[in-house]
């Protein structure tokens, strides 16, 4: 009986699996990968309509950073610098970035409009706040890219009402050459409640590596965290809450280290089979004792 051929696969059915190789992407691999896809697929409208979808995912979920046509600076690409579609927000050049995410530049710019803008209010916070996390990332990431938000409140005018920041931090490093890439991500959700006079601080970080060096290893991991410090005024908010963060992402930071540097002695370990299914640990020091020769030749009695 005649094998029956296998159903074609629909141009939908393809464009989602074409978008779940590309969103699945390790960091800053992902132009790499859509070669492969483009080449497998031999097909441009669908690799175009599911490139679309998932290199804007991509960009933002990978908070990628480009630079900016005049040279102003790097703007990041994240969904709270998003005003619209491919435009990009950069709260500290108070410009608009026209973004292209498939081939993944920075096309244009524009200036900010004032209704773009968080008010005089809010902005002097977020200034205090961006010159102290610009501060602690130059130390601290060689090639880290940050930037502040406002998320909610932008129009609040004075003291009075809750208001909410985002510190967002993206750091990379892709070096295809030694065979491995990773990257940083980490967001920061600042809360200001006038009610209670604190704010609260909820931060999620991310770290993603790819090593590909005669194998293929990938470790992608997270972490979450809350603290709260007092309301104060935007310099001493912007001090404490830079503190926060610099203590829990070294602590992080420092708790992976430690995991790895056990994870020879711990994970492989566990990972092995204690003893064989003979229960008998392998003898090594004599080993002429087994032999698939002569096991083969007594079990099916050949010489006999």
């Amino acid at each position: 009986m005649a094998e029956e051929e296998e159903a074609e696969l629909s141009d939908k059915q393809k464009i989602e699996i074409a978008k779940w190789f590309l969103l699945n992407s390790p960091p800053g691999e992902i132009q790499y990968v859509a070669k492969d896809v483009k080449s497998i697929l031999n097909d441009d409208d669908v690799y175009h309509e599911a490139a679309l979808e998932a290199f804007s995912l991509y960009n933002k979920s990978h908070m990628i950073s480009l630079e900016m046509p005049d040279r102003s600076g790097d703007v990041l690409v994240t969904s709270f610098g998003e005003l619209e579609e491919n435009a990009y927000l950069d709260p500290r050049t108070t410009q608009v970035a026209i973004v292209d995410h498939v081939k993944q530049v920075c096309t244009e710019v524009r200036p900010a409009t004032d209704e773009e803008l968080p008010s005089p209010f809010i902005e002097e916070f977020r200034c205090a706040l961006d010159a102290e996390i610009l501060k602690y990332v130059g130390e601290a990431y060689p090639k880290g890219v940050c930037s502040v938000y406002c998320a909610n409140g932008k129009d609040v005018e004075g003291l009075g009402s809750d208001f909410e920041l985002v510190v967002v931090i993206s750091a990379s490093k892709h070096s295809p050459q030694n065979f491995c890439n990773g990257s940083w991500r980490s967001v920061w959700n600042i809360l200001f409640k006038d009610d209670l006079q604190i704010v609260e601080v909820q931060g999620k970080m991310q770290v993603g590596a790819h090593y590909f060096e005669e194998g293929n290893v990938q470790l992608d991991t997270k972490h979450e965290c809350k603290d709260s410090t007092l309301f104060q005024a935007p310099e001493d908010c912007a001090l404490s809450i830079s503190s926060i963060i610099c203590h829990h992402e070294t602590e992080y930071l420092a708790s992976l280290e430690a995991s790895y540097l056990n994870l020879s002695d711990s994970t492989f370990k566990d990972l092995r089979r204690k003893l064989p299914v003979t229960r008998t640990l392998f003898p090594w020091h004599n080993t002429l004792q087994f032999s698939l020769t002569r096991d083969l030749t007594n079990e099916l009695g050949i010489g006999k």
